[in-house]
């Protein structure tokens, strides 16, 4: 019944951004230019909270570029960085200074949603979205890398660890959307939905207030960026390709997988973590206290102590 509810919500919004007018700009993610460049200097204005040294970087790829943004010793480890949904590569300022400390960090901006990335063609599909990362990756020459990946991106990062020939060295997974069980709070989730059919400051501050633990934690200038997102993009229809990977997949990961969830996370509950304990081959579970779904900004220090120390 979860199931359904949920692709029956996601259906309603997609046809409300399908109705939206049409102005003959030509963008995946946004309605018009005017909004695109709007969020693009909040972006920029985010990026500013970056705390170490960083490059940017374009891609080409098969379906439009790709934009990186390259922190670390560039004899560091290699590490890939994989946002939550509508909210890019900017979202991992708390922690980057600890992940790049000893690693050479390769953030990515997921091309389906707002950033620096850019679609040019139509939505992809989970073969695609594979096709795609996996020519970021041949270009950098990524191998034997640790991937770190937030909420939807951890449902992707999941997708890359069960194919064939891949070349991750260690997995951790903050709050993967749809991994391991469906969404545990519909009710409350669903908020996040009908905010981008409605989009207002009052729906975007409950919004946070349910993600978020401590909302107060999260920077202004990234919350700036975070409500253009919402306010701006079209609804993604890729969405409805998210759903738990079967416990063939899951067993059939052998790397070693860190999954971190919230205590009052509303995304994932400690079944999800009873899952990934009895289907993982070589992982390891934990409950941040006092965190959400947006665990990474609500306890930055525990989330960086517990990724930097799995990863050493």
């Amino acid at each position: 019944m979860r199931k359904l509810i949920l692709k029956v919500t996601i259906l309603i919004l997609c046809f409300g951004c399908a109705s939206s007018k049409q102005t003959g700009f030509d963008d995946y993610v946004f309605q018009n230019k005017k909004e695109k460049n709007t969020y693009i200097n909040a972006y920029n204005q985010a990026l500013n909270l970056w705390p170490v040294p960083y490059t940017e970087d374009t891609v080409d790829t098969p379906y439009g570029p790709a934009h990186v943004i390259i922190s670390g010793p560039e004899d560091g480890k290699q590490m890939v960085l994989l946002h939550g949904m509508d909210a890019s590569s900017t979202m991992w300022y708390p922690n980057i200074k600890a992940l790049s400390e000893k690693h050479r960090v390769y953030a990515i901006d997921f091309l389906m949603e707002p950033g620096k990335s850019a679609l040019t063609k139509n939505a992809l599909t989970s073969e695609e979205i594979i096709i795609w990362y996996n020519s970021i990756f041949e270009h950098y020459h990524l191998k034997n890398f640790d991937l770190v990946a937030a909420s939807r991106g951890g449902w992707i990062a999941t997708l890359l660890a069960i194919q064939q020939n891949q070349n991750i060295n260690k997995l951790v997974l903050l709050s993967p959307a749809q991994t391991f069980e469906y969404v545990d709070n519909l009710r409350q989730t669903s908020q996040a939905l009908f905010l981008k059919l409605f989009p207002s400051k009052k729906k975007f501050e409950r919004t946070l207030e349910t993600f978020s633990s401590h909302p107060e934690k999260i920077n202004s200038i990234y919350k700036k960026q975070f409500y253009l997102a919402n306010k701006y993009a079209k609804t993604n229809t890729s969405m409805l390709q998210m759903k738990p990977f079967s416990d063939e997949e899951l067993r059939s990961i052998t790397i070693p997988v860190l999954v971190l969830i919230g205590d009052a996370d509303v995304i994932n509950s400690e079944e999800s973590l009873e899952k990934a304990d009895e289907l993982l081959f070589r992982d390891k579970t934990e409950v941040i206290e006092s965190a959400g779904h947006f665990l990474s900004i609500d306890q930055s220090e525990a989330v960086n102590k517990a990724i930097t120390t799995f990863l050493e």
